[in-house]
């Protein structure tokens, strides 16, 4: 499964909008925390694309420069924030759920992008024909490190992962792989890894057999060092972002859709996930 540039991208390019709102910290530069977890690619690997769309977001903005940091984990990217107390933040929806109260985030806008995934979850099998036919049996996913999460929020609280065979995986490509070896019987994953069983070798003959309800999208949100007014400010150009010299670019990385939004938009996933 080679990434394609659009689906490396995706929750990258999102820092072009949050580059143009608000105003510069008190050493001329903007700080901007993406958070996105397993997606596809490396940090290492979007990085250059982040310093390269925080610039032109910083040009737009009169800004004399921004810093952008693009973080594939909950603990590198909370080192981020202790370190460069950064305004603002793009979240994909477990890490917002998990970081939201122990950062004080508020929830101030919604990304929506064709690629990000994270909007929905599959069970996946070669011979299973529903859950209850994965049960007990192995699961393989990438999705496991916040169990909260895929039983509250994910399975709705209908199922849990203790009822099945874990097998965990580090990357997406290897969950796919361990159910089409054989070495899985079933295989707990997103809406981008679906989208792209297709071009696994093997993987034509998987079918999902269980679905999740549609999730909230990536979550701009903003720490408590932003003040009211930059808060307000970014919010006000969510509309424009894709306009004019921002068209290609948003085209280019598959955003779809940016919009204001609170915890009001969140707070059925929000209580969700608090739930013993």
């Amino acid at each position: 499964m080679r990434p394609s540039l659009r689906s490396l991208l995706a929750p990258i390019g999102l820092l072009a909008t949050v580059a143009l709102a608000g105003e510069a910290h008190a050493d001329d530069s903007v700080g901007i925390l993406v958070l996105k977890e397993h997606g596809v690619g490396t940090a290492a690997q979007a990085q250059p694309y982040v310093d390269k769309l925080v610039a032109i977001a910083a040009k737009q903005a009169g800004w004399a420069s921004a810093k952008g940091s693009y973080q594939t984990t909950r603990t590198a990217a909370e080192k981020y924030i202790t370190d460069s107390k950064p305004h603002f933040g793009i979240l994909s929806l477990a890490a917002l759920l998990g970081l939201k109260d122990k950062q004080k985030l508020e929830i101030i806008g919604q990304v929506t992008s064709s690629r990000a995934g994270g909007q929905q979850y599959h069970l996946v099998s070669k011979n299973a024909a529903d859950a209850a036919g994965c049960k007990g049996k192995s699961l393989a996913t990438d999705h496991a490190d916040d169990t909260k999460f895929i039983d509250n929020v994910v399975f709705g609280g209908k199922m849990k992962l203790s009822e099945f065979t874990l097998v965990q995986t580090t990357r997406p490509i290897q969950t796919v792989k361990k159910v089409v070896a054989g070495e899985a019987e079933c295989a707990l994953i997103d809406d981008a890894q679906f989208a792209e069983l297709g071009t696994v070798d093997g993987a034509k003959d998987l079918k999902s057999v269980w679905k999740s309800d549609k999730l909230p999208s990536m979550a701009i949100v903003a720490f408590p060092s932003a003040p009211a007014a930059e808060k307000k400010g970014f919010q006000a150009v969510f509309s424009k972002v894709c306009e004019g010299d921002g068209k290609d670019v948003c085209k280019e990385v598959g955003i779809s859709a940016m919009k204001s939004a609170s915890s009001t938009d969140y707070q059925t996933v929000i209580t969700a996930y608090a739930k013993q």
